[in-house]
């Protein structure tokens, strides 16, 4: 039990360090508080696992990649158009949303962005063949980690960089995942 637990947690923190799940919740990280993103990411990703091991491959065929994709392309175009529309600032102080709005913000972006991805996926089989008690343990304290260090870097990022550049890199990461995305729906 403790194998498949450990198997599960550093599978799944390999796959997500660096994902794009991280690096969204670093960007907002960046430009919010710390606490409603890490809540709204762990939220989604609980669900998501929940769905995962239960469901496990039977979600992948729910749901069209093409569908999948295009919402996600569609979404991170969104942020990033949005992003690079902020007007430049002078100082360094970012206005903040309420918690509760950045908590459902982060919480939907992970959701969609992750249904169907390769770490679900993951799970999924991971959930067939093993105790989906370990697997859901495991893939969840490993995307808590991932969410956790994302969002530390990003309280980092805010005391280093401008707040007109984090727009900018943002609004053009946004940019890239949603071509990237884009190009997987064909």
């Amino acid at each position: 039990m403790l194998t498949s637990l450990l198997s599960t947690f550093l599978l799944i923190f390999a796959a997500e360090f660096g994902d794009k799940s991280q690096l969204v919740c670093m960007l907002l990280a960046s430009r919010h508080r710390g606490l409603p993103v890490f809540l709204g990411a762990i939220s989604a990703f609980a669900i998501l696992n929940l769905l995962a091991v239960t469901v496990g491959v039977a979600l992948s065929r729910l749901i069209p990649d093409q569908w999948l994709s295009a919402l996600v392309a569609l979404l991170f175009l969104f942020f990033g158009v949005n992003a690079l529309r902020q007007p430049e600032e002078d100082d360094e102080t970012v206005e903040e949303k309420p918690g509760h709005t950045v908590f459902i913000t982060t919480f939907l972006m992970i959701f969609v962005a992750e249904l169907g991805d390769k770490t679900q996926l993951t799970i999924a089989a991971l959930g067939a063949s093993h105790p989906a008690e370990t697997v859901y343990i495991g893939a969840t304290l490993a995307l808590a980690l991932t969410t956790l260090i994302g969002v530390i870097g990003g309280r980092w990022v805010t005391q280093h960089i401008s707040a007109t550049a984090l727009h900018r890199i943002s609004g053009i990461l946004f940019l890239l995942f949603a071509a990237w995305t884009a190009s997987t729906i064909f």
